[in-house]
C-alpha cells in the first residue's frame, strides 16, 4: 500500500503549536505548584493558551478535509462514516484515560471534557459536513457566537458540561466544550477546502533543520501530548519541589 502523503506545512504548524502548548503548560505548572506566580488565567498567557488551542483545532479540521479527500472515491458513504466514528471514539478513549489519570492524581481539577474528549466527539459530529464548504463557515461562526454567549452563563447542574453549560462552582484543568470549539473545527474544514481543493497540495515542498524538526514534532503530537506533562512535573519535583 502506498504511504499517505503528509503535507509538510500542516505538520510544521502543528509542531509549532506543540511548542506553544509545552511552554504554556510549563508556566501553568509553575503557577499551579506555587513555584512562581504566573498569570495564566488572565491577560497575555490566557490569550496565548487559547491561540494555541485554536491553531490545533483548526488543523484538526483541515486534516479532516485532507483525509476525506483521500477516501471519498474509494469508500462508500457508510464506510466513511464508520471510519470517522472509529477514529472519533479512539481519540475520545484517549481522553477517558486522561480523565482517569486526573481523577486519581489531581481530583480537585479532574478533566471531564478536555481537548481529546472534544476532538473525538467533534470528528464524529463533523462527518456530515466534510463534503461541504461554505456551510462549515456559516455553522462555525454561529457555534462560536453561541459558545461565547454560553461562557458568561452559569447553571445549577453539570449534565451539559460537554456542551458548554457550566455550574458556578465548576473547576477543571482542561475544558473544551463543543460550543464554541466545534465551530473552530468547522472553520478548519472550510479552510481545508479553500486551501486544498480536492486534497491537492499547492505549497512548494520545503526542508531545513527548523522545518524538519517542527514537522517531526507535528507528526508525533499525540505522543508528545501524553508525555510532556509527566516530564515537566517530574523536572519540577527534581529541581525545586
Amino acid at each position: 500500500m502506498e504511504e499517505k502523503k503528509r503535507f509538510w506545512e500542516i505538520d510544521a504548524l502543528r509542531g509549532a503549536a506543540i511548542i506553544m502548548m509545552v511552554v504554556f503548560h510549563f508556566l501553568f505548572d509553575l503557577n499551579y505548584f506555587s513555584v512562581y506566580p504566573v498569570g495564566v488565567y488572565t491577560g497575555f498567557w490566557w490569550a496565548f493558551a487559547r491561540a494555541t488551542a485554536t491553531v490545533f483545532i483548526l488543523l484538526v479540521g483541515i486534516s479532516l478535509t485532507l483525509s476525506y479527500s483521500r477516501v471519498r472515491e474509494s469508500m462508500t458513504s457508510g464506510q466513511i462514516s464508520m471510519k470517522y466514528a472509529i477514529r472519533g471514539m479512539s481519540v475520545f478513549g484517549y481522553g477517558l484515560l486522561i480523565t482517569l489519570a486526573t481523577w486519581v492524581l489531581l481530583p480537585s481539577g479532574v478533566i471531564v471534557f478536555g481537548v481529546l474528549h472534544f476532538i473525538g466527539v467533534g470528528i464524529m459530529l463533523s462527518r456530515p459536513l466534510l463534503n461541504r464548504k461554505w456551510a462549515n463557515l456559516g455553522f462555525g461562526i454561529a457555534l462560536i457566537c453561541i459558545g461565547i454567549w454560553f461562557y458568561s452563563l452559569r447553571f445549577g447542574f453539570p449534565w451539559l458540561l460537554w456542551l458548554g453549560l457550566r455550574p458556578a462552582t465548576f473547576y477543571t484543568l482542561d475544558y473544551f466544550p463543543l460550543l464554541p470549539w466545534l465551530g473552530v473545527m468547522l472553520i478548519g474544514i472550510f479552510i481545508g477546502h479553500r486551501l486544498y481543493p480536492g486534497g491537492r497540495q499547492r505549497i512548494k515542498e520545503r526542508s531545513g533543520p527548523v522545518v524538519n524538526q517542527l514537522s517531526w514534532l507535528g507528526r508525533h503530537s499525540l505522543f508528545i501530548y501524553f508525555i510532556h506533562q509527566p516530564i515537566l512535573i517530574a523536572l519540577l519535583y527534581a529541581v525545586v519541589l
